[in-house]
């Protein structure tokens, strides 16, 4: 436990508390949208405008903090604003006004996104980068896992008060808004780079990045391009007769190994290596999407979904920690916020995608040709792109 400062829990249990407000809202948001009067597309747009807004706004914000050589202040202001918009959006029903408050969340998560990271990766040594971002990862995702069940709890009894749920969450949106102020930032930054005021400077960087960086988040956001929403998992295992209650459950299933694995598995890739722990991630998410194209079966789906949150574990917190290591410590928010900010964008594109196939070709060939396309993704990343470790950190 030596290698996980006290800026590190703080800011995990920051995490922990955001995401249980954010998972409170996610099982209902969209039946709330359609009781106020969105339709399916409505909210196709409103989701896609959002995710657009944090994916371009995780790069912008990113340079800013690295130009500034501080990382709190931005971490303080975007959970701040995601922490508000919650009750926001069960004030007033009018469209403009649910996607004004929905932007507020989005714009939150891209102010705070590579800041956070930056100052997560501050707090670490390149051998201990895989530790710290997977106890962060765990963390975030108990949040993860005890949101839906308070709805659930919540929502048996007091049925269809879906306004109750915005409000209550507000109550851990302000518990991680007061934890931030608990961290203490060392701000001793040097040879800061210039402030940039474009929204889209953060797209010079791809050219001037370390070749190793491009390498290796050129596979990743190639791995996002294929990786749609979750939400076509959820839809598959409802075409199979699940109930939704079943549903909600294994999703919470899921965010409890993701919670289990993701510290062990960061100490485990601080020995063995970053890389080779990505890799198990990717075999996992490739055999994860094969049994979904056959799965039929309750216990079938519980496996597959331990599995996945296997690949989750492996993949998400040491993706970040592999790109924090490939540049210098001046560039990590900016590396990481475009990183992130592409990745958005891809999986936008990834849903899209996703979607037309399952309606012109079914469920099973858009699980198949995702699996197979992840398995040569991962082979480049094993045959191509070495570990390395900026030579200034």
């Amino acid at each position: 436990m030596n290698k996980i400062s006290k800026t590190v829990i703080i800011l995990s249990f920051v995490s922990l508390f955001t995401d249980m407000a954010s998972e409170m809202l996610y099982p209902i948001m969209p039946i709330y949208l359609r009781e106020i009067g969105f339709t399916i597309v409505a909210i196709g747009i409103l989701e896609g405008f959002a995710e657009a807004i944090a994916g371009l706004s995780k790069g912008f914000f990113g340079k800013w903090s690295d130009s500034v050589g501080k990382r709190l202040p931005f971490v303080q202001v975007g959970y701040s604003l995601s922490a508000l918009s919650k009750p926001m959006m069960a004030l007033f029903t009018a469209g403009w006004w649910i996607f004004s408050t929905r932007s507020i969340d989005r714009i939150g998560k891209g102010i705070r996104t590579g800041a956070r990271d930056a100052l997560l990766s501050d707090e670490a040594t390149p051998t201990t980068k895989g530790s710290v971002f997977g106890f962060h990862r765990s963390m975030d995702t108990i949040g993860a896992m005890i949101g839906p069940l308070i709805a659930l709890a919540i929502l048996f009894y007091y049925p269809g008060n879906y306004k109750l749920l915005f409000y209550l969450a507000f109550i851990p949106g302000l518990l991680a808004i007061v934890a931030t102020f608990l961290i203490k930032e060392n701000t001793q930054i040097i040879n800061r780079p210039k402030i940039n005021w474009s929204f889209f400077n953060f797209l010079a960087y791809w050219k001037s990045s370390p070749s190793t960086y491009k390498k290796l988040a050129g596979a990743l956001l190639l791995f996002a391009l294929l990786n749609s929403s979750d939400v076509f998992l959820l839809l598959k295992i409802k075409e199979a007769g699940i109930s939704d209650t079943g549903l909600i459950l294994t999703y919470i299933l899921y965010n409890a190994f993701y919670a289990l694995l993701a510290y062990p598995f960061g100490i485990i890739a601080d020995k063995l290596g970053l890389k080779k722990m990505l890799i198990f991630g990717l075999v996992c998410f490739s055999i994860t999407y094969t049994g979904f194209a056959f799965a039929n079966q309750n216990m079938q789906f519980i496996l597959l979904f331990i599995l996945y949150g296997a690949y989750a574990a492996a993949s998400e917190g040491i993706a970040k920690a592999w790109i924090s290591n490939l540049v210098p410590k001046t560039e990590t928010a900016t590396a990481i916020g475009t990183f992130s900010g592409f990745q958005s964008i891809a999986t936008l594109f990834a849903s899209s995608a996703a979607g037309l196939i399952w309606a012109t070709s079914g469920s099973k060939t858009l699980f198949l040709i995702v699996a197979v396309s992840v398995v040569f993704i991962t082979l480049y990343i094993g045959a191509f792109i070495k570990q390395e470790t900026y030579s200034s950190k």
